[in-house]
């Protein structure tokens, strides 16, 4: 059995996190922080776990932690994770980073796009991006994960099979047209997310500026060898969960259905990616990992239309950071990853 802790338990990435490892056979959670709740009892805080952990939430003590865990989990903020890696990673701790403070390789380009210098640059050369089924014998024999975003998750799953194939037209851009459920933004209360607000809306956001777009092109980079040309808008959605991504994709020559199901093969075993004859729904996706593909052609068949859908506090964050934990302790990928959809 090995033991885990979560630093940052109580917000959405990390209760999810604690809800999915309820299904886990080779897992015990003994360790859950929250700098807002110390001292409270884990289940005050979350009652739907009432019944599966006895815990009391702490401050997060590196030291303190690190003697009862194997690996930890990091569910905490942008640039507030930095330093609690560091304190992990230096107490020979594996760590899955879910924060954006490790995923981008450049120290200069994080300071750029989140504003603030990274104290622990000398990690960026160490960590690896935890896209798991394109980095999967890497994270293998990683120390620190840097677990994607949500948005990058379902638009770099949908693009690598095309990108790797050499048929992206670099002259022209590729538009990522992305709509987001509600609890993307965090569990942390504002404005923009307070439910009269965002019911019977649609609303697009930091369009052309998203802290996602520099991480998208990083991955677009390195799966094609070509700097990429990018349109990134994300919309919110009056929903809690889900991310549907619609790529449009310019093509350096045209494709036959016969091609695009040969390029999209490098799937086909993968126990996480559907690829559909139909456009994907959230509903379908929704409490699982799964990220669902579908492909179109276009009249002139010089453009792709490819669409996925994923659930973002699963695939696109706590079920992802699990497969890869799987992966680095020598487990089976999909260990307490299975369950199906919640329908209705």
């Amino acid at each position: 059995m090995k033991k885990v802790g979560i630093i940052g338990a109580t917000g959405y990435t990390g209760s999810e996190l604690l809800r999915l490892l309820t299904q886990h056979p080779e897992v015990e959670v003994t360790a859950v922080t929250s700098n807002q709740s110390p001292g409270k009892a884990l289940t005050e805080r979350l009652p739907a776990l009432k019944g599966h952990y006895d815990l009391a939430l702490e401050v997060p003590d590196a030291e303190k932690i690190s003697k009862k865990t194997d690996l930890v989990f990091i569910a905490l903020s942008h640039t507030t994770a930095m330093p609690v890696v560091k304190q992990f990673i230096t107490l020979n701790k594996k760590v899955i980073d879910l924060s954006a403070d490790y995923r981008l390789k450049s120290a200069v380009q994080y300071k750029k796009w989140y504003g603030t210098a990274h104290t622990a640059s000398g990690l960026l050369k160490k960590r690896v991006y935890g896209l798991t089924e394109i980095y999967r014998e890497q994270i293998k024999k990683a120390a620190l994960i840097a677990n994607p975003g949500c948005y990058p998750t379902g638009t770099l799953l949908a693009l690598y099979p095309f990108l790797k194939a050499g048929l992206l037209d670099t002259d022209r851009e590729i538009i990522i047209d992305a709509k987001s459920g509600v609890s993307g933004a965090g569990r942390t209360p504002s404005t923009k997310t307070h439910f009269p607000e965002v019911n019977e809306g649609l609303l697009p956001y930091n369009i052309g500026t998203h802290r996602h777009l520099p991480e998208i092109e990083q991955e677009i980079t390195v799966f094609s060898g070509e700097k990429p040309k990018t349109v990134f808008t994300p919309y919110l959605l009056p929903v809690n969960r889900g991310i549907l991504t619609t790529l449009y994709f310019p093509l350096n020559r045209r494709l036959s259905q016969k091609k695009i199901a040969d390029v999209l093969s490098c799937y086909r075993e993968e126990p996480f990616i559907r690829c559909l004859d139909h456009a994907p729904n959230l509903s379908a996706v929704r409490g699982t990992n799964y990220c669902d593909v579908a492909v179109f052609e276009t009249a002139t068949r010089k453009t792709l239309i490819i669409m996925s859908a994923i659930d973002n506090l699963v695939k696109g964050a706590a079920g992802q950071a699990i497969q890869n934990m799987n992966l680095m302790m020598g487990r089976q990928e999909s260990l307490g990853l299975t369950q199906p959809g919640l329908f209705p």
